[in-house]
């Protein structure tokens, strides 16, 4: 049985996509790149920034960091919350709160924001911690949150843990920290993404994450 859940925030709580493309779109301006379209960069919905500019705009490590310094001009002021909380969500936290689960986010984005769009949207007040990475650049490594939310929580009994997330990153951080994983396929992550990661379960909806925790 569960009893510790950690959660992913974007594409997992919450839909982030309108504030982090069009911010992702504000930066790439500012760097001279012009991405009319938005949604080619869904892409950036997930792993870390910096290697997401870099792998997807063949940017050095100088200009990556610089772009990431633009995003955060607009994600900062606005994008935060160009962003809804998946429908379901907020009564599945409150049910696991009723029943004495003990949450907590992990993410790799800057705990900074996310602790801003979780108390924005409400959502603060369900969880025990929210961890995230720094905005000097450490901690983004999705492995590397759940190892710091783990430490940081003295939670030594694994068997009991679950993390939550969307992508790729999620599962692979999760297995590195031997604790089990449930892949949502309602995020950014393709199925493909998903089934390849392996992760122990895979719900395509939150009401069918809502089922599976309850029987867990």
């Amino acid at each position: 049985m569960y009893e510790i859940i950690l959660f992913d925030l974007d594409g997992t709580l919450t839909d982030p996509k309108v504030g982090i493309t069009l911010s992702v779109q504000y930066a790439l301006q500012k760097m001279g790149i012009i991405e009319e379209d938005p949604e080619v960069l869904i892409p950036f919905i997930g792993p870390p920034l910096l290697a997401t500019f870099k792998e997807l705009y063949h940017m050095s490590d100088q200009q990556a960091v610089q772009a990431i310094g633009y995003y955060r001009e607009r994600f900062s002021v606005t994008g935060l919350y160009e962003n809804k909380v998946y429908d379901g969500m907020e009564e599945l936290l409150a049910s696991l709160k009723i029943r004495r689960k003990k949450l907590i986010v992990a993410t790799s984005k800057p705990t900074e924001f996310s602790v801003k769009i979780l108390e924005h949207f409400g959502l603060k007040q369900y969880f025990s911690a929210i961890v995230g990475s720094n905005f000097d650049g450490t901690r983004t490594e999705k492995s590397d949150v759940i190892e710091f939310a783990l430490k940081g929580e003295n939670i030594t009994d694994l068997g009991k843990v679950v993390m939550i997330g969307d992508r790729k990153y999620d599962i692979s951080g999760a297995k590195k920290n031997h604790i089990d994983v449930i892949a949502v396929a309602y995020g950014y992550g393709s199925q493909e993404e998903l089934f390849a990661a392996d992760p122990d379960y895979i719900v395509s909806s939150v009401s069918e994450l809502a089922s599976l925790l309850e029987r867990s």
